[in-house]
């Protein structure tokens, strides 16, 4: 399935831009035995190749080619060599830049959620389906931090490069919700740029990542 709202224009501007345009956008995941799993996005990173903490600071290269376009492309790398994370590169062709998916807030499939993230810790096919104790985690902490979305959405290095406006992951436009309200503070877990505000979250959504940095989030206007 494509996406019916792919968009493209918030992916086309800076990613700062794109960041906090994505913020309340549908993630949506396809599995090939038909399950499907959606969530919206609630915390972004903004990462551009001036910015001596991005992966594209010191240009192109075979690991990091997704992120130097074109925009609206999956850019799936591996964290501490265990964790995958995920950006979508926006911005102009040949420009590195990519909007890190930090965050997202389950709408639909949580229970296929729940079983990649806790009911099969060894790696094992065999124990999916078993759902006993699954249910008592906190679900705010499914999705709460890159490298949690990817597992729990199925996210891998299989979809590094993924068009994100065709199955079988993609995203949709939406709106924030009536009341809600984005802010900006310094982005989490990086030793370079470290006090530049590009990371966005949606304020007082219970699945942005826990961090004393919420607290020094400054309100963007409108």
């Amino acid at each position: 399935m494509a996406s019916r709202d792919f968009p493209d224009d918030i992916l086309s501007g800076s990613v700062d831009e794109a960041a906090v345009g994505l913020l309340g956008c549908l993630l949506i995941r396809e599995f090939e035995d038909g399950g499907v799993v959606v969530a919206r996005i609630v915390e972004t990173e903004a990462y551009d190749q001036d910015d001596p903490a991005s992966h594209a600071f010191h240009g192109k290269s075979e690991r990091n080619a997704a992120l130097f376009g074109p925009a609206g492309h999956a850019y799936v790398y591996i964290s501490y060599g265990m964790h995958r994370c995920f950006n979508i590169s926006a911005g102009d062709d040949g420009f590195g830049a990519g909007a890190l998916i930090r965050a997202v807030e389950p709408v639909r499939g949580i229970g296929i959620m729940r079983e990649r993230r806790f009911a099969n810790r060894s790696g094992s096919r065999a124990i999916i389906g078993n759902r006993k104790n699954v249910g008592n985690r906190k679900d705010v902490d499914l999705t709460n931090g890159p490298a949690k979305l990817c597992q729990a959405m199925g996210i891998d290095l299989s979809l590094y490069g993924h068009d994100m406006s065709v199955a079988p992951l993609y995203l949709e436009r939406r709106a924030l919700l009536e009341g809600e309200h984005i802010a900006a503070s310094p982005r989490i877990g990086i030793s370079k740029a470290v006090e530049r505000l590009r990371r966005f979250f949606i304020v007082g959504n219970p699945y942005v990542t826990k961090s004393p940095l919420n607290r020094r989030g400054r309100p963007l206007a409108g």
